[in-house]
């Protein structure tokens, strides 16, 4: 009887090991992975909104240290420097006896992150969820020689830098993670952690940086030839973005923007590949150590007072001053329509513009609705997923908003000057005739994305 009895025990702790906790589950204790650079200690200070307990872990404890000293400095919060506790990799084991989430946020390489994984493979507790932000790194790879238990609860948590002021979040399955996994991560992150939740799937880049940063590569590949100055100028706030594109890869920085075109251009082949390969003249001056605002030059730089724009053709910076460019008298008369909330006339005015910059910005532009209409049902099943992610994770208006603000037949003739392929989705709506209304119903504020400049 002894014997039957042990075996029913096992059974049941195998049972219970093979069906994680589910909603009813709390996070008391979080461990960041990483927490010296820019996303760990982001990460874990949005963390301590909801977790009592949060580790700051990286190579070394000063590391640690000196990433609680920027989270504290980048909320300006009393609680982050009440609830985390710092250490190096070496207090790995003892850290993760008793954590309840493991949210590893390393360097952007597979041959980084998976040795670290296999460590927390062997220590973690047995049902402890296992996140990583990485930006669009395969799930299903990462996890590959991974224990059962590990796979099934692990999954991808992409937050957008800086998270504290970016609610756009991604979560993305592999294809071992446990249903009743997502839907905690998914219910924790949005409630708990005042996130906007969007299931996207494993694939390069995921979602929103898989149709992003196709934009701006496109437009840093314009700028061998147009300069950066201009592009920015022309594909500016006014075209349904806070932050013009160059300036958004000098902020990410020049080595992660390659980290992600790469992944997509080598593992994603579509009908716009040469969009997302790295200009050269990037990779030569990434090589020599420029990598945007974190190295103090990128395609804009300060020298004292002095402000520079770099010149691709010369591979140096020059003053702005010597940069003269075209009259875009365009763009002053549709900035000045969203001044006054007149989108629609604005984004017309857009569509009609004459000259070939405003050809090129169409250009632009249309090819930001293509390739991203062609990506419903690959990326996310519906087009409101790509919508919100595009919005509250990269503060852009959303292909949807720009469909409805200038409407599909617009758009498909831009698309038709641009000699770009029509996504099914939209040529659907234009031969049935019944047109609604694309943009998802989460997005109410025009306002917020059509800035005047």
């Amino acid at each position: 009887m002894a014997d039957q009895g042990q075996s029913t025990e096992r059974a049941q702790e195998e049972a219970t090991s093979a069906s994680p906790r589910g909603l009813d589950r709390r996070i008391e204790h979080v461990v960041i992975l990483g927490a010296n650079g820019t996303m760990g200690y982001g990460s874990g200070a949005l963390f301590t909104r909801a977790a009592p307990r949060v580790s700051f872990l990286a190579r070394s404890k000063e590391k640690a240290e000196a990433g609680l000293a920027s989270a504290i400095a980048q909320v300006r919060s009393a609680t982050v420097a009440r609830r985390v506790e710092t250490g190096s990799y070496d207090d790995l084991e003892a850290r993760l006896a008793d954590a309840d989430l493991i949210f590893e946020a390393v360097a952007e390489r597979l041959e980084v992150k998976r040795p670290l994984f296999e460590r927390v493979d062997a220590c973690r507790r047995s049902d402890a969820i296992v996140a990583t932000v990485t930006s669009g790194l395969s799930i299903d790879a990462l996890a590959e020689g991974r224990s059962e238990s590990f796979r099934r609860h692990f999954a991808g948590l992409h937050f957008f830098n800086p998270p504290n002021v970016i609610v756009g979040t991604e979560l993305v399955a592999g294809r071992a993670t446990d249903p009743a996994i997502l839907e905690f991560l998914e219910r924790y992150a949005a409630r708990e952690l005042g996130r906007e939740m969007v299931r996207v799937a494993d694939r390069p880049g995921f979602a929103g940086n898989r149709i992003g940063f196709k934009v701006l590569n496109e437009v840093a590949q314009l700028s061998e030839e147009h300069g950066p100055l201009l592009m920015d100028r022309l594909i500016g706030p006014y075209t349904g973005r806070a932050l013009p594109p160059l300036r958004t890869i000098d902020l990410v920085g020049w080595d992660v923007h390659r980290a992600i075109v790469e992944n997509v251009y080598a593992n994603a082949p579509d009908e716009a590949h040469a969009s997302l390969a790295l200009p050269a003249y990037m990779r030569t001056l990434i090589e020599a150590g420029v990598l945007g605002r974190k190295s103090g030059r990128g395609f804009f730089a300060k020298e004292g007072e002095r402000r520079l724009v770099l010149d691709p053709k010369r591979m140096e910076h020059r003053p702005i001053e010597e940069i003269e460019l075209p009259e875009l008298r365009f763009i002053d008369e549709i900035a000045a329509l969203h001044r006054v909330g007149r989108y629609r006339e604005a984004m017309r005015c857009f569509a009609e513009a004459e000259g070939e910059h405003a050809s090129l910005a169409r250009k632009v532009i249309a090819g930001y609705l293509s390739y991203a209409l062609h990506r419903v049902g690959e990326v996310c099943e519906q087009l409101g997923g790509i919508d919100r992610i595009m919005a509250f994770g990269f503060n852009w208006a959303a292909p949807g908003l720009l469909l409805d603000t200038l409407g599909a037949r617009t758009c498909a003739a831009m698309m038709r000057e641009a000699e770009l392929p029509i996504p099914p989705l939209l040529e659907q709506a234009l031969s049935s005739g019944r047109i609604e209304t694309f943009m998802d119903p989460s997005i109410t504020n025009q306002g917020r994305y059509f800035v005047a400049g």
